[in-house]
């Protein structure tokens, strides 16, 4: 099984590239795990934000890994613990198919990618940056993985 981030935005600052690019080494064993970036739809004065994502949505959905279970980051999705993260990657681990998990644009995700999603993650209550995102989403999968795997990363 291997997972793939599909994330909207483009340009990260170095610190983001060097820490998914360290929890994506450590990873490597456990859930290879790869990050597929989106073109940001444009925005301004004159752009209209749903017509931006509305394109984003077309990008992220021709992006996703064929017979993948799709897992959309969503404020209004479901929030875990670290502990009930690990049970849910033994759960998609369960199934045999590849991971896709998704990073929408600023409004967030378009109907059509949050209809084509299996399941939706919230990070918690907060407004995070994307590109904070990425690292936090990194950081969970490494830690379920971890806890699973009985390393000493995790220490609750």
């Amino acid at each position: 099984m291997k997972a793939r981030l599909i994330a909207t935005g483009d340009g990260p600052p170095a610190w983001v590239v060097q820490g998914f690019a360290e929890y994506q080494k450590r990873l490597s064993h456990w859930l290879p795990l790869e990050l597929g970036e989106i073109e940001p739809g444009l925005r301004g004065k004159s752009r209209d934000a749903q017509r931006a994502m509305e394109e984003e949505g077309r990008r992220v959905l021709a992006a996703l890994p064929r017979g993948a279970h799709v897992v959309a980051l969503e404020v209004t999705g479901r929030a875990y613990s670290s502990e009930q993260l690990a049970q849910r990657l033994e759960h998609w681990r369960g199934q045999g198919r590849d991971l896709a998990f998704l990073i929408g644009g600023p409004e967030g995700h378009a109907p059509e990618v949050l209809a084509a999603a299996n399941e939706t993650w919230s990070l918690g209550p907060l407004t995070l940056p994307h590109m904070l995102a990425r690292l936090l989403v990194a950081e969970q999968l490494y830690r379920a993985c971890a806890m699973l795997a009985n390393h000493p990363y995790h220490r609750a």
